[in-house]
């Protein structure tokens, strides 16, 4: 069961140090997706929630207007950096869908990152806005894979049928696999049936730290166990070796297929792009 609570805020945005973004919206405090490798779990720590992370959510209740006056065209703003601003709750309370109303005359780049076919309600509204692109996240074509990282979020046929129709609106539309599971995610074959429906794709890896490093890797002993030793080599042992492996192979198959695509893999070794 979700807890649902409410918190005041006098602020729709903050500045962002994530590349390429400079400033962030989360119409919401938590997550009710569940996703096992969550790494926005640490947002917790600002909240005075007992429960675990995913099990609660508070919609942001914005005691001033909305100002997005002082954004210019130069920036770029993502809805949706530590919530998914489409998450189920959205179509009662719809927060993200007042922001974008008011979003519509601003000049700056928005995007929106997503992992809901609740997106697809607010085409209309998309289509007023001057620079929008939005992205939706799946890092597998497996559905039984994805129930068990991701128990509560919208199936990958409906993640597909949600870039499909975006793109058949004219919408850009950018597939952001992410987090790729070593061993598990499959990028080719992801890439070669989306390829002719997405304007591009971004890849970043599954980087585990604090509480959800243990519970990955329990995750992948008990579904994965032949896996075992070579995630506790990367995530335990910091052997990077893979992550540097894989980017080469994706940007080599990319390149070779013509496709547009963007690294946003974050281990100290391996070079940001």
């Amino acid at each position: 069961m979700i807890r649902i609570g409410k918190m005041n805020t006098n602020s729709c945005f903050t500045t962002s140090k994530l590349p390429g973004i400079d400033y962030v919206i989360n119409p919401y405090v938590g997550c009710p997706h569940k996703c096992i490798y969550c790494y926005a779990e640490f947002m917790k720590r600002f909240t005075r929630h007992k429960e675990v992370w995913g099990d609660f959510l508070d919609v942001k209740i914005y005691n001033k207007s909305f100002n997005f006056d002082k954004l210019k065209e130069t920036d770029n703003v993502l809805i949706g950096s530590v919530t998914d601003a489409y998450n189920f709750y959205e179509s009662k309370y719809k927060n993200t869908q007042n922001i974008l109303k008011n979003l519509v005359n601003c000049k700056a780049s928005i995007e929106i990152l997503t992992k809901s076919d609740l997106v697809l309600r607010d085409i209309e509204l998309l289509k007023q806005l001057k620079k929008i692109r939005v992205g939706i996240s799946m890092n597998t074509l497996d559905d039984n894979f994805r129930k068990l990282i991701e128990p509560r979020a919208s199936s990958v046929e409906k993640r597909i049928n949600t870039l499909e129709k975006l793109k058949a609106e004219k919408i850009s539309v950018h597939l952001f696999m992410s987090p790729i599971f070593p061993h598990i995610t499959n990028f080719k074959v992801i890439i070669n049936r989306l390829k002719s429906v997405v304007d591009y794709f971004g890849f970043e890896n599954l980087n585990l730290r604090a509480a959800y490093l243990p519970r990955v890797l329990n995750f992948i002993k008990s579904n994965f166990p032949d896996l075992s030793d070579s995630y506790r080599k990367i995530y335990i042992s910091k052997d990077n070796s893979y992550w540097e492996t894989l980017e080469k192979k994706i940007v080599k198959f990319c390149e070779e297929n013509k496709v547009s695509y963007k690294m946003y893999f974050h281990h100290d070794k391996i070079k940001k792009r």
